[in-house]
Protein backbone atom coordinates (compact mmCIF):
# COMPACT_ATOMS: atom_id res chain seq x y z
CA UNK A 1 0.00 0.00 0.00
CA UNK A 2 1.28 3.48 -0.83
CA UNK A 3 1.00 5.19 2.54
CA UNK A 4 0.68 8.85 1.39
CA UNK A 5 -2.00 7.84 -1.12
CA UNK A 6 -3.92 6.17 1.70
CA UNK A 7 -3.42 9.16 4.01
CA UNK A 8 -4.64 11.58 1.36
CA UNK A 9 -7.96 9.85 0.80
CA UNK A 10 -8.48 9.35 4.53
CA UNK A 11 -8.17 13.14 4.80
CA UNK A 12 -10.75 13.56 2.01
CA UNK A 13 -13.18 11.24 3.81
CA UNK A 14 -12.69 13.07 7.12
CA UNK A 15 -13.20 16.42 5.39
CA UNK A 16 -16.36 15.20 3.64
CA UNK A 17 -18.00 14.27 6.95
CA UNK A 18 -16.60 17.24 8.88
CA UNK A 19 -17.82 19.81 6.38
CA UNK A 20 -21.19 18.09 6.07
CA UNK A 21 -21.70 18.55 9.80
CA UNK A 22 -19.76 21.75 10.50
CA UNK A 23 -20.97 23.99 7.68
CA UNK A 24 -24.59 22.89 8.03
CA UNK A 25 -24.56 23.33 11.81
CA UNK A 26 -23.75 26.98 11.08
CA UNK A 27 -26.41 27.15 8.35
CA UNK A 28 -28.97 25.83 10.85
CA UNK A 29 -29.06 29.37 12.28
CA UNK A 30 -31.72 30.13 9.65
CA UNK A 31 -33.90 27.36 11.15
CA UNK A 32 -33.33 28.56 14.72
CA UNK A 33 -34.03 32.19 13.81
CA UNK A 34 -37.90 32.09 13.75
CA UNK A 35 -38.44 30.26 17.08
CA UNK A 36 -35.88 32.48 18.85
CA UNK A 37 -37.76 35.54 17.55
CA UNK A 38 -41.06 34.07 18.70
CA UNK A 39 -39.79 33.30 22.19
CA UNK A 40 -37.92 36.52 23.01
CA UNK A 41 -39.62 39.07 20.77
CA UNK A 42 -36.31 40.73 19.87
CA UNK A 43 -35.98 42.86 16.73
CA UNK A 44 -35.16 40.93 13.57
CA UNK A 45 -32.11 43.07 12.89
CA UNK A 46 -30.77 42.52 16.40
CA UNK A 47 -31.32 38.75 16.21
CA UNK A 48 -30.04 38.22 12.67
CA UNK A 49 -27.04 40.39 13.52
CA UNK A 50 -25.64 37.56 15.65
CA UNK A 51 -24.93 35.53 12.50
CA UNK A 52 -23.53 38.43 10.49
CA UNK A 53 -21.43 39.94 13.28
CA UNK A 54 -20.20 36.54 14.41
CA UNK A 55 -19.03 35.79 10.88
CA UNK A 56 -17.37 39.18 10.41
CA UNK A 57 -15.71 39.23 13.83
CA UNK A 58 -14.30 35.72 13.41
CA UNK A 59 -12.96 36.28 9.87
CA UNK A 60 -9.83 38.24 10.98
CA UNK A 61 -8.75 35.11 12.86
CA UNK A 62 -8.20 33.28 9.53
CA UNK A 63 -4.50 34.28 9.27
CA UNK A 64 -3.99 33.06 12.85
CA UNK A 65 -5.51 29.73 11.84
CA UNK A 66 -2.85 29.46 9.16
CA UNK A 67 -0.17 30.06 11.78
CA UNK A 68 -1.76 27.42 14.02
CA UNK A 69 -1.79 24.91 11.18
CA UNK A 70 1.86 25.56 10.33
CA UNK A 71 2.85 25.10 13.97
CA UNK A 72 0.51 22.37 15.24
CA UNK A 73 -1.02 20.60 12.25
CA UNK A 74 -4.50 19.87 10.93
CA UNK A 75 -5.71 17.77 13.84
CA UNK A 76 -5.40 20.61 16.34
CA UNK A 77 -7.04 23.04 13.90
CA UNK A 78 -10.09 20.83 13.32
CA UNK A 79 -10.53 19.86 16.96
CA UNK A 80 -10.41 23.55 17.92
CA UNK A 81 -13.31 24.15 15.53
CA UNK A 82 -15.25 21.21 16.96
CA UNK A 83 -14.72 22.50 20.52
CA UNK A 84 -15.88 26.02 19.60
CA UNK A 85 -18.94 24.98 17.60
CA UNK A 86 -19.98 22.17 19.93
CA UNK A 87 -19.72 24.32 23.05
CA UNK A 88 -21.43 27.26 21.31
CA UNK A 89 -24.42 25.10 20.36
CA UNK A 90 -24.63 23.55 23.84
CA UNK A 91 -24.39 26.91 25.60
CA UNK A 92 -27.05 28.34 23.27
CA UNK A 93 -29.62 26.36 25.24
CA UNK A 94 -29.03 28.85 28.11
CA UNK A 95 -29.71 31.98 26.06
CA UNK A 96 -31.81 34.63 27.79
CA UNK A 97 -30.22 37.90 26.59
CA UNK A 98 -29.08 39.15 23.16
CA UNK A 99 -25.40 39.12 24.10
CA UNK A 100 -25.72 35.42 24.95
CA UNK A 101 -26.89 34.86 21.38
CA UNK A 102 -23.97 36.84 19.96
CA UNK A 103 -21.40 34.89 21.98
CA UNK A 104 -22.83 31.39 21.39
CA UNK A 105 -24.51 31.13 17.97
CA UNK A 106 -22.57 34.18 16.82
CA UNK A 107 -18.89 34.12 17.73
CA UNK A 108 -18.36 30.52 18.90
CA UNK A 109 -20.36 28.82 16.14
CA UNK A 110 -19.30 31.13 13.31
CA UNK A 111 -15.70 31.23 14.50
CA UNK A 112 -15.52 27.47 14.86
CA UNK A 113 -17.00 27.01 11.40
CA UNK A 114 -13.94 28.73 9.91
CA UNK A 115 -11.90 25.76 11.12
CA UNK A 116 -14.40 23.17 9.90
CA UNK A 117 -15.44 24.78 6.60
CA UNK A 118 -13.86 25.77 3.30
CA UNK A 119 -11.21 27.95 4.91
CA UNK A 120 -10.01 25.43 7.47
CA UNK A 121 -9.80 22.50 5.05
CA UNK A 122 -8.33 24.69 2.34
CA UNK A 123 -5.40 25.37 4.66
CA UNK A 124 -4.06 21.81 4.63
CA UNK A 125 -5.79 19.56 2.08
CA UNK A 126 -3.90 20.89 -0.99
CA UNK A 127 -0.64 19.73 0.60
CA UNK A 128 -1.66 16.10 0.08
CA UNK A 129 -2.56 16.28 -3.61
CA UNK A 130 -1.06 17.75 -6.77
CA UNK A 131 -2.29 15.79 -9.79
CA UNK A 132 -5.68 15.06 -8.16
CA UNK A 133 -5.94 18.30 -6.19
CA UNK A 134 -9.12 19.61 -7.80
CA UNK A 135 -10.91 16.27 -7.63
CA UNK A 136 -9.95 15.71 -3.98
CA UNK A 137 -11.13 19.17 -2.94
CA UNK A 138 -14.33 18.80 -4.96
CA UNK A 139 -15.22 15.50 -3.28
CA UNK A 140 -14.41 16.82 0.20
CA UNK A 141 -16.37 20.04 -0.23
CA UNK A 142 -19.37 18.23 -1.70
CA UNK A 143 -20.01 16.91 1.82
CA UNK A 144 -21.75 20.23 2.50
CA UNK A 145 -24.47 19.39 -0.01
CA UNK A 146 -24.99 15.87 1.30
CA UNK A 147 -25.01 17.15 4.88
CA UNK A 148 -27.69 19.71 4.06
CA UNK A 149 -30.03 16.93 2.92
CA UNK A 150 -29.51 14.89 6.08
CA UNK A 151 -28.77 17.32 8.91
CA UNK A 152 -31.05 20.27 8.24
CA UNK A 153 -34.34 18.30 7.93
CA UNK A 154 -33.44 16.44 11.13
CA UNK A 155 -32.73 19.73 12.93
CA UNK A 156 -36.04 21.16 11.68
CA UNK A 157 -37.84 18.06 12.97
CA UNK A 158 -36.31 18.57 16.42
CA UNK A 159 -37.34 22.23 16.39
CA UNK A 160 -40.92 21.33 15.43
CA UNK A 161 -41.32 18.52 17.97
CA UNK A 162 -39.06 19.43 20.91
CA UNK A 163 -38.08 23.07 20.43
CA UNK A 164 -35.03 24.98 19.24
CA UNK A 165 -33.00 24.24 22.38
CA UNK A 166 -33.30 20.50 21.71
CA UNK A 167 -32.06 21.11 18.18
CA UNK A 168 -29.02 23.03 19.47
CA UNK A 169 -28.23 20.28 21.94
CA UNK A 170 -28.70 17.59 19.29
CA UNK A 171 -26.35 19.36 16.89
CA UNK A 172 -23.80 19.73 19.68
CA UNK A 173 -23.93 16.00 20.43
CA UNK A 174 -23.46 15.15 16.74
CA UNK A 175 -20.56 17.61 16.58
CA UNK A 176 -18.64 16.04 19.46
CA UNK A 177 -19.75 12.44 18.93
CA UNK A 178 -19.00 12.22 15.21
CA UNK A 179 -16.21 14.67 14.51
CA UNK A 180 -13.82 14.10 17.43
CA UNK A 181 -13.16 10.40 16.70
CA UNK A 182 -13.12 10.87 12.93
CA UNK A 183 -10.57 13.67 12.98
CA UNK A 184 -8.33 11.83 15.42
CA UNK A 185 -7.22 10.00 12.24
CA UNK A 186 -5.77 13.16 10.70
CA UNK A 187 -1.98 13.26 10.34
CA UNK A 188 -0.37 16.14 12.18
CA UNK A 189 1.98 17.36 9.43
CA UNK A 190 2.37 17.84 5.69
CA UNK A 191 3.48 14.76 3.73
CA UNK A 192 6.98 16.23 3.23
CA UNK A 193 7.41 16.54 6.99
CA UNK A 194 6.70 12.80 7.26
CA UNK A 195 9.13 11.82 4.52
CA UNK A 196 6.30 11.35 2.01
CA UNK A 197 5.16 12.96 -1.24
CA UNK A 198 1.68 14.08 -2.39
CA UNK A 199 -0.51 11.80 -4.52
CA UNK A 200 1.16 8.69 -3.09
CA UNK A 201 4.35 9.24 -5.10
CA UNK A 202 7.70 7.91 -3.98
CA UNK A 203 10.96 9.79 -3.85
CA UNK A 204 12.90 9.51 -7.08
CA UNK A 205 16.17 7.58 -7.02
CA UNK A 206 19.36 9.60 -7.10
CA UNK A 207 20.02 11.17 -10.47
CA UNK A 208 16.48 10.56 -11.71
CA UNK A 209 15.10 14.04 -10.99
CA UNK A 210 16.22 15.50 -14.30
CA UNK A 211 14.41 12.78 -16.27
CA UNK A 212 11.19 13.16 -14.35
CA UNK A 213 8.42 15.20 -16.04
CA UNK A 214 7.57 18.29 -14.05
CA UNK A 215 4.58 20.57 -13.77
CA UNK A 216 6.71 23.59 -12.90
CA UNK A 217 6.59 26.37 -15.49
CA UNK A 218 8.42 29.08 -13.54
CA UNK A 219 11.24 27.33 -11.63
CA UNK A 220 12.46 30.52 -9.95
CA UNK A 221 9.00 31.32 -8.56
CA UNK A 222 8.35 27.70 -7.57
CA UNK A 223 11.71 27.42 -5.79
CA UNK A 224 11.06 30.51 -3.67
CA UNK A 225 10.47 29.91 0.03
CA UNK A 226 7.22 31.88 0.14
CA UNK A 227 6.56 33.57 3.45
CA UNK A 228 3.53 35.75 4.06
CA UNK A 229 5.72 38.86 3.84
CA UNK A 230 7.08 37.86 0.43
CA UNK A 231 3.67 36.80 -0.88
CA UNK A 232 1.89 40.07 -0.04
CA UNK A 233 4.53 41.98 -2.02
CA UNK A 234 3.52 40.22 -5.24
CA UNK A 235 0.78 41.25 -7.66
CA UNK A 236 -0.34 37.62 -7.93
CA UNK A 237 -1.36 37.64 -4.25
CA UNK A 238 -3.50 40.74 -4.71
CA UNK A 239 -5.07 39.51 -7.95
CA UNK A 240 -6.12 36.36 -6.07
CA UNK A 241 -7.41 38.56 -3.23
CA UNK A 242 -9.56 40.54 -5.68
CA UNK A 243 -10.77 37.35 -7.36
CA UNK A 244 -11.85 35.80 -4.07
CA UNK A 245 -13.54 38.95 -2.73
CA UNK A 246 -15.60 39.62 -5.87
CA UNK A 247 -16.67 35.98 -6.33
CA UNK A 248 -17.79 35.56 -2.71
CA UNK A 249 -19.59 38.91 -2.87
CA UNK A 250 -21.72 37.58 -5.74
CA UNK A 251 -22.10 34.08 -4.22
CA UNK A 252 -23.51 35.25 -0.89
CA UNK A 253 -25.51 38.07 -2.47
CA UNK A 254 -27.52 35.40 -4.29
CA UNK A 255 -27.57 32.89 -1.46
CA UNK A 256 -28.96 35.29 1.13
CA UNK A 257 -31.43 37.20 -1.04
CA UNK A 258 -32.70 34.71 -3.62
CA UNK A 259 -35.49 33.23 -1.44
CA UNK A 260 -36.90 36.66 -0.58
CA UNK A 261 -36.60 37.73 -4.23
CA UNK A 262 -38.44 34.64 -5.51
CA UNK A 263 -41.29 35.27 -3.09
CA UNK A 264 -41.39 38.95 -4.12
CA UNK A 265 -41.85 38.06 -7.81
CA UNK A 266 -44.69 35.62 -7.15
CA UNK A 267 -43.38 32.22 -6.10
CA UNK A 268 -44.93 30.45 -3.15
CA UNK A 269 -42.60 30.43 -0.11
CA UNK A 270 -42.28 26.62 -0.12
CA UNK A 271 -40.76 26.17 -3.62
CA UNK A 272 -38.72 29.32 -3.06
CA UNK A 273 -37.21 27.73 0.05
CA UNK A 274 -36.73 24.35 -1.64
CA UNK A 275 -34.77 26.06 -4.43
CA UNK A 276 -31.99 26.93 -1.99
CA UNK A 277 -31.67 23.30 -0.91
CA UNK A 278 -31.72 22.08 -4.51
CA UNK A 279 -28.87 24.45 -5.32
CA UNK A 280 -26.78 22.81 -2.57
CA UNK A 281 -27.70 19.38 -3.92
CA UNK A 282 -26.71 20.34 -7.47
CA UNK A 283 -23.51 21.72 -5.98
CA UNK A 284 -22.47 18.18 -4.98
CA UNK A 285 -22.22 17.17 -8.64
CA UNK A 286 -20.84 20.56 -9.63
CA UNK A 287 -17.97 20.53 -7.15
CA UNK A 288 -16.88 16.98 -7.98
CA UNK A 289 -17.19 17.43 -11.76
CA UNK A 290 -15.49 20.83 -11.94
CA UNK A 291 -12.82 19.69 -9.50
CA UNK A 292 -12.05 16.77 -11.81
CA UNK A 293 -12.02 19.02 -14.86
CA UNK A 294 -9.76 21.57 -13.16
CA UNK A 295 -7.06 18.86 -12.93
CA UNK A 296 -7.23 18.60 -16.72
CA UNK A 297 -8.18 22.03 -18.04
CA UNK A 298 -6.65 24.33 -15.42
CA UNK A 299 -7.82 26.28 -12.39
CA UNK A 300 -8.50 29.50 -14.31
CA UNK A 301 -10.86 27.74 -16.73
CA UNK A 302 -12.93 26.21 -13.93
CA UNK A 303 -12.99 29.44 -11.91
CA UNK A 304 -14.30 31.20 -15.03
CA UNK A 305 -16.97 28.53 -15.47
CA UNK A 306 -18.03 29.13 -11.86
CA UNK A 307 -18.23 32.87 -12.45
CA UNK A 308 -20.19 32.24 -15.65
CA UNK A 309 -22.63 30.12 -13.65
CA UNK A 310 -23.33 32.99 -11.28
CA UNK A 311 -23.65 35.44 -14.20
CA UNK A 312 -26.24 33.17 -15.83
CA UNK A 313 -27.99 32.82 -12.48
CA UNK A 314 -28.24 36.62 -12.13
CA UNK A 315 -29.50 36.95 -15.72
CA UNK A 316 -32.17 34.28 -15.15
CA UNK A 317 -33.27 35.93 -11.91
CA UNK A 318 -33.66 39.23 -13.77
CA UNK A 319 -35.61 37.52 -16.56
CA UNK A 320 -37.92 35.94 -13.99
CA UNK A 321 -39.28 39.36 -13.04
CA UNK A 322 -41.30 39.28 -16.25
CA UNK A 323 -41.79 35.49 -16.37
CA UNK A 324 -41.60 33.72 -12.99
CA UNK A 325 -41.91 30.19 -14.41
CA UNK A 326 -40.84 26.79 -13.10
CA UNK A 327 -38.46 26.10 -16.05
CA UNK A 328 -36.58 29.32 -15.31
CA UNK A 329 -36.48 28.38 -11.62
CA UNK A 330 -34.84 25.06 -12.53
CA UNK A 331 -32.41 26.82 -14.85
CA UNK A 332 -31.44 29.16 -12.01
CA UNK A 333 -30.89 26.24 -9.64
CA UNK A 334 -28.74 24.31 -12.12
CA UNK A 335 -26.54 27.20 -13.25
CA UNK A 336 -25.93 28.26 -9.66
CA UNK A 337 -25.35 24.74 -8.28
CA UNK A 338 -23.58 22.91 -11.11
CA UNK A 339 -21.39 25.80 -12.23
CA UNK A 340 -21.35 28.48 -9.53
CA UNK A 341 -20.80 26.21 -6.55
CA UNK A 342 -18.24 24.24 -8.57
CA UNK A 343 -15.69 27.01 -8.12
CA UNK A 344 -15.28 25.88 -4.49
CA UNK A 345 -13.21 22.95 -5.78
CA UNK A 346 -10.40 25.32 -6.90
CA UNK A 347 -10.71 27.85 -4.09
CA UNK A 348 -7.76 26.36 -2.20
CA UNK A 349 -5.98 24.92 -5.25
CA UNK A 350 -5.23 28.36 -6.74
CA UNK A 351 -3.16 29.76 -3.85
CA UNK A 352 -1.58 26.33 -3.28
CA UNK A 353 -0.12 26.38 -6.77
CA UNK A 354 0.99 29.98 -6.44
CA UNK A 355 2.53 29.83 -2.95
CA UNK A 356 3.10 26.15 -2.18
CA UNK A 357 5.52 25.61 0.68
CA UNK A 358 6.09 25.56 4.42
CA UNK A 359 4.18 28.80 5.05
CA UNK A 360 1.20 28.11 2.80
CA UNK A 361 -1.17 27.96 5.78
CA UNK A 362 -0.48 31.56 6.80
CA UNK A 363 -0.66 32.80 3.23
CA UNK A 364 -3.96 31.07 2.51
CA UNK A 365 -5.35 32.17 5.86
CA UNK A 366 -4.60 35.79 4.98
CA UNK A 367 -6.13 35.40 1.51
CA UNK A 368 -9.23 34.05 3.24
CA UNK A 369 -9.83 37.55 4.61
CA UNK A 370 -11.03 38.35 1.10
CA UNK A 371 -13.65 35.61 1.22
CA UNK A 372 -14.92 36.75 4.62
CA UNK A 373 -15.13 40.37 3.52
CA UNK A 374 -16.87 39.43 0.29
CA UNK A 375 -19.30 37.09 2.04
CA UNK A 376 -20.30 39.85 4.45
CA UNK A 377 -20.34 42.73 1.96
CA UNK A 378 -22.42 41.01 -0.74
CA UNK A 379 -25.63 40.48 1.27
CA UNK A 380 -25.34 43.87 3.00
CA UNK A 381 -24.77 45.87 -0.22
CA UNK A 382 -27.59 44.02 -2.00
CA UNK A 383 -29.96 44.83 0.87
CA UNK A 384 -28.82 48.46 0.95
CA UNK A 385 -29.36 48.84 -2.81
CA UNK A 386 -32.80 47.25 -2.51
CA UNK A 387 -33.75 49.69 0.23
CA UNK A 388 -32.66 52.62 -1.96
CA UNK A 389 -34.16 51.47 -5.29
CA UNK A 390 -37.05 49.23 -4.26
CA UNK A 391 -35.78 46.31 -6.43
CA UNK A 392 -32.84 43.96 -6.72
CA UNK A 393 -32.10 44.94 -10.34
CA UNK A 394 -29.12 47.20 -9.57
CA UNK A 395 -27.77 44.75 -7.00
CA UNK A 396 -27.90 41.87 -9.49
CA UNK A 397 -26.12 43.93 -12.15
CA UNK A 398 -23.41 44.73 -9.62
CA UNK A 399 -23.06 40.98 -9.05
CA UNK A 400 -22.70 40.35 -12.78
CA UNK A 401 -19.94 42.94 -13.12
CA UNK A 402 -18.07 41.56 -10.11
CA UNK A 403 -18.21 38.01 -11.51
CA UNK A 404 -16.53 39.24 -14.68
CA UNK A 405 -13.89 41.03 -12.61
CA UNK A 406 -13.33 37.89 -10.53
CA UNK A 407 -12.68 35.72 -13.58
CA UNK A 408 -10.25 38.29 -14.98
CA UNK A 409 -8.44 38.59 -11.65
CA UNK A 410 -7.76 34.83 -11.42
CA UNK A 411 -6.45 34.79 -15.00
CA UNK A 412 -4.17 37.68 -14.00
CA UNK A 413 -2.99 35.74 -10.91
CA UNK A 414 -2.11 33.00 -13.42
CA UNK A 415 -1.41 29.82 -11.45
CA UNK A 416 -0.91 28.16 -14.87
CA UNK A 417 2.25 30.23 -15.31
CA UNK A 418 3.72 28.79 -12.11
CA UNK A 419 2.58 25.14 -12.19
CA UNK A 420 0.63 23.14 -14.75
CA UNK A 421 -2.25 20.93 -13.74
CA UNK A 422 -1.83 17.20 -14.41
CA UNK A 423 -3.84 17.30 -17.64
CA UNK A 424 -1.45 19.89 -19.09
CA UNK A 425 1.77 18.09 -18.17
CA UNK A 426 3.31 16.16 -21.12
CA UNK A 427 3.20 12.40 -20.63
CA UNK A 428 6.79 11.18 -20.80
CA UNK A 429 8.05 7.66 -20.84
CA UNK A 430 10.24 8.42 -17.85
CA UNK A 431 7.27 8.72 -15.46
CA UNK A 432 8.37 7.26 -12.08
CA UNK A 433 6.88 3.98 -10.95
Amino acid sequence: MRVPFFYGWVIVACAFVTMGVGVNARTAFSLLFPPILDEFGWDRGLTAGAFAIGFIVSTPFAPWLGWLLDRRGARVLILLGVAMMGSGLALATLISRPWHLYVTLGFLVSGGSLCLGYTGHGLFMPNWFVRRRGLALGIAFSGVGIGSIVLLPWAQHLISTRGWRAACLGLSIVMFGALVPINALLPRRRPEDMGLLPDGDRHAPAGAAAARPTNVVDPVWAATDWTLGRAVRTTRFWWAFVGFFTALFAWYEIQVHQTRYLIDIGFHPEPAAYALGLVALAGVAGQIALGYLSDRWGREVVWSLGCAGFVLCFVILLAMRASPTTPLLWAMVLTQGLLGYGMASVFAAIPAELFQGRHYGRIFGTLSLATGLGSGAGPWVAGWLHDRTGTYVVAFWVGIVLCVISAGAIWAAAPRKVRLVAGRVPRLASRPR
